[in-house]
């Protein structure tokens, strides 16, 4: 694919959408960071509200600015995602899932493994882990822009520290996570890892940007819960089944194919 550069100043940031004048861009960058020198155009995209694909170690994912209200709205259309399904998050490092949750169980000597030491040894890693929600976490917004806005607290989290270069190159410049939902095609559990054809059915959508990170392999991450009494398994994916997950019958439930919906 074509690299296409663009100069930030033709963006223009306004309430409540995002308005762009130019074409949609197109950075083609090495997978190993190398050249990340060339994601600084994205990197400020970003941060004044756009909406666009980056890669990470498992499928490529949707992203925006978690604290901007406008720019989540646009992801959810473009996506097609209900206001009311939950999104994840793509974070820095521990000390961002810190901020934004409750943290990983750290046993509390009644039973209750601590199992902090276990996960930090999963990231970065294809882990998406529910955890418990922090006041820090910015509240889920239905309607922004609109007279009938509305705002609410968040329960619970999927957090992911992806191992990848380009990621991690991205993420370090940002000042808060990302928020982040899986490149999927029209089918059921069908990935689209092909950043020309993401670009090719995203683009029209209203995406503003894409990073081309070459073909990846469609393998999504594992999603673990934990909130509950015991790491619970949602999904098996990349990340390999340890032995202190727990994976149960398979749940048909509303909550669990939010939550599938939403990780990457």
């Amino acid at each position: 694919m074509a690299s296409a550069k663009r100069s930030p100043k033709r963006l223009k940031y306004s309430t409540p959408r995002f308005t762009k004048e130019g074409e949609f861009v197109s950075i083609e960058v090495d997978p190993s960071g190398a050249d990340s020198w060339k994601l600084e155009p994205v990197i400020e995209l970003l941060k004044q509200g756009a909406v666009g694909v980056i890669p990470t170690d498992t499928v490529y994912a949707i992203v925006c600015d978690c604290k901007n209200h406008s720019a989540v709205e646009r992801l959810r259309r473009i996506k097609k995602i209900e206001s009311s399904k939950p999104l994840s998050i793509l974070c820095r490092s521990l000390r961002d899932i810190d901020t934004y949750t409750m943290g990983f169980p750290r046993g509390d000597g009644h039973g209750h493994a601590n199992v902090f030491r276990a996960v930090k040894q999963c990231l970065p890693g294809p882990y998406t882990f529910i955890l418990t929600a922090s006041k820090e976490l910015p509240k889920q917004c239905v309607g922004y822009g609109t007279t009938s806005v509305k705002y609410a607290s968040r329960k619970n989290v999927g957090v992911r520290i992806s191992d990848d270069a380009v990621c991690q190159a991205i993420l370090q410049s940002m000042d808060a996570p990302l928020i982040c939902t899986s490149v999927k095609g029209p089918k059921e559990n069908e990935w689209m890892i092909d950043p020309t054809i993401i670009g090719d059915i995203y683009g029209p959508e209203g995406l503003d940007f894409l990073v081309d990170g070459g073909v990846r392999v469609a393998e999504p991450s594992t999603i673990v819960d934990m909130t509950g009494p015991y790491p619970k398994v949602i999904r098996e994916g990349k990340g390999p089944i340890l032995p202190w997950m727990v994976v149960e019958e398979e749940d048909e439930s509303s909550l669990r194919q939010d939550l599938i919906a939403s990780g990457t």
